[in-house]
């Protein structure tokens, strides 16, 4: 996503639009964060760090459901934050995540912004169709529970949105009303409320509802204790012999939904809705290519967007044949997930076809650059087990270097840097992510290790932002993964450029989706200086400071492989695919210029080493998969970490060695 200058919780859906780029367990990986301090700038009133803990305590005695319950499930939704009354991204509101969506279909979906191609192919031309926008008209009992709960309590909605104790409230309601629709009794027994916890989700099939009821009585049996947005302590004591009566679920009335077809793992609540592989107009096709991965060619990397838009609006762009593709999407309300493309094929997502030919994409129902717009625990989870699922089952490491956002993806070449997309963006939590991945984020060396691994604390790091909402405009102040980056030791010294985003050496902005001057929570760099609380890195040719006190680190220390320029060269190009080399394609097959980037690798600089890969060129460019051809090159290249984004290198032109030397 690029720039956008209208809320998409407000705003009509737009008219009809071109296609561009799109955005995106085992119970014990699942481990649940330790009680931390409170977010900087969000301290609790004295004597009133409980508040939100008594809330639980007095709605669970209000209506009869048990406060273990109430707790686990408002953890679900939003690990008990109330993100100060916003709305998430599919309209809901507070600790129980109440959803009042009158507006939440009526967005422009980010595929439909920017400039990218998403296939990112110049042996193809880009075709740049329009596509209709969702249609808000009718909205799914899921995105309607805040009115519900309004009706059965007496409160107000705006009470609901904005105050979390009577959030909770309405929570509580919602849960004692499924338990007496299902004719149980209103136990005391945690075990007793299966049925409800399902039926709470909004799921309306019985595999997404038991998924969602499953992470329940994860959270109830493992426990969980924190603080909270609001600088509130919750605590849940853990129940690890806790056994639901999951017959339950068959009294639910929801539908039998079927798996069949798709590639998930058996622990999440995954359907088969296709992406069309179909002809039209001029002999072209969309909205994908077949391939016989990885037999043909290794996946490598899983790219994580978010999709500017509601559900129901982004599985209708998926479903025509003339728009873009990804692999998978995952709701936001219950973490429900929908395969459109077989692992085995390429989906158009990345915006550069080397990585789309090599990649998985999923797309993650949420806004980049609407902070509030938060996305649910319950799609943190689905996604963190559907990607260790993919990683298993693929061998592909769980690092930055693999797991890559859309905003890390490269420019294939120097025309389309600038028009590259930016999203999950700066608030995406990837701290969390990686936890849930079972791979947190943890020092790996000694301070003289060489490499920092970004991590800054997400609920204290709150960098400020512009254009969220309009150009220019400070965006609401919000936890983030990112860290800005300097030319020098201090906040005065400016920020740092990046002559790919502005050719003309234009200063780089604090816009959201400018990340021309930040890294990112994961990523790893070599250690270029240090001074004071400050540290510098190698990034984009150039030492690029960041602060790092002792006191309250935003990186911690690592080791790894780092390459650098070979004896006697000045500089080295820098690529954004890896291809062969000309004298590899085979006739009637056209030979990709192998083309660098505007950077250049300098003399002396340290960049932290990736994969080792030999060149390669999947060539794709008709219906007819007859004339489909992998080309492999002798040529080799490092993949690299070289500014915000990833990179590549030819190895014959660099040295690689340890960090620490």
């Amino acid at each position: 996503m690029r720039r956008p200058v209208t809320d998409p919780r407000t705003a009509a859906g737009p008219g009809r639009r071109r296609r561009a780029a799109t955005g995106t367990l085992a119970t014990a990986a699942l481990l649940l964060p330790l009680l931390g301090a409170a977010p900087s700038g969000t301290p609790a009133e004295a004597g009133s760090a409980d508040r939100l803990q008594l809330a639980f305590a007095s709605a669970a005695a209000d209506h009869r459901v048990p406060q273990s319950v109430l707790l686990a499930v408002s953890y679900l939704q939003s690990r008990w934050d109330a993100h100060a009354g916003s709305p998430s991204v599919t309209g809901g509101y507070g600790p129980m995540h109440l959803t009042d969506a009158r507006t939440a279909l009526a967005n422009a979906p980010h595929h439909s912004e920017g400039t990218e191609d998403a296939r990112g192919d110049s042996a193809r031309p880009a075709l740049l169709p329009e596509a209709a926008p969702p249609d808000p008209a009718r909205l799914p009992a899921r995105l309607r529970t805040l009115p519900e709960a309004a009706a059965l309590t007496g409160l107000s909605p705006e009470a609901l949105r904005t105050d979390p104790a009577a959030n909770v409230a309405g929570g509580a309601a919602l849960l004692a009303a499924a338990q007496r629709d299902l004719g149980e009794p209103l136990s005391a027994d945690p075990a007793d409320w299966y049925g409800a916890v399902a039926r709470f989700s909004g799921a309306d099939d019985t595999s997404t509802a038991a998924a969602y009821a499953n992470d329940v009585y994860d959270v109830l049996r493992t426990g969980a204790e924190r603080f909270t947005d609001a600088g509130q302590r919750v605590a849940l004591a853990a129940r690890p012999d806790l056994a639901p009566d999951t017959s339950q679920l068959a009294r639910t009335g929801l539908r039998e939904a079927s798996a069949a077809g798709t590639e998930c793992p058996s622990n999440v609540s995954c359907e088969w809705i296709p992406a069309p592989y179909e002809t039209f107009g001029d002999n072209d096709y969309g909205n994908h290519d077949l391939a016989d991965r990885p037999a043909s060619q290794r996946i490598r990397y899983i790219v994580v967007h978010d999709t500017e838009g509601g559900w129901e609006g982004v599985l209708k762009l998926v479903q025509d044949p003339t728009y873009v593709s990804w692999n998978y999407s995952l709701r936001s309300t219950d973490g429900h997930i929908a395969q459109h493309v077989k692992a085995k094929d390429v989906a158009w997502h990345a915006g550069n076809w080397y990585v789309n030919a090599k990649s998985v994409g999923l797309e993650h129902e949420g806004f980049l650059a609407y902070p509030d717009s938060w996305y649910t625990e319950a799609m943190y989870r689905s996604s963190a087990r559907l990607v260790r699922y993919l990683a298993r089952k693929y061998d592909i490491p769980l690092d930055r270097q693999h797991i890559l956002g859309h905003d890390t993806v490269p420019g294939p070449t120097t025309a389309t840097v600038r028009g590259m997309h930016t999203d999950p963006g700066p608030y995406w939590d990837w701290a969390h992510y990686f936890q849930l991945l079972g791979r947190p984020l943890e020092p790996t060396a000694g301070p003289d290790g060489g490499l920092v691994t970004i991590r800054p604390d997400y609920a204290g790091n709150r960098p400020v932002y512009t254009g969220c909402a309009a150009s220019g405009e400070p965006c609401a102040v919000h936890g983030s993964s990112a860290v800005r980056l300097h030319t020098g030791p201090g906040t005065t010294y400016p920020l740092v450029k990046d002559i790919g985003l502005r050719p003309g050496g234009q200063d780089s902005t604090i816009d959201v989706n400018d990340i021309g001057s930040r890294v990112s929570t994961g990523q790893q760099y070599a250690v270029a200086g240090r001074e004071g609380d400050w540290t510098a890195i190698w990034y984009l040719g150039q030492k690029a400071w960041f602060e790092n006190p002792a006191r309250k680190p935003t990186a911690v220390s690592a080791k790894g492989l780092v390459i650098t320029p070979k004896a006697g060269l000045e500089s080295v190009p820098v690529y954004g695919r890896a291809y062969p080399e000309a004298a590899a394609y085979p006739a009637g097959v056209p030979a990709q210029a192998v083309s660098p980037l505007p950077y250049k690798l300098l003399a002396g600089q340290k960049y932290v080493a990736g994969d080792l890969v030999a060149g390669e060129y999947y060539y794709a460019v008709t219906f007819d998969t007859a004339s489909h051809r992998v080309v492999r090159g002798k040529d080799l290249y490092y993949e690299i970490q070289f500014g915000h984004r990833v990179a590549f290198v030819r190895s014959a032109d660099v040295n690689v060695g340890p960090s620490t030397s």
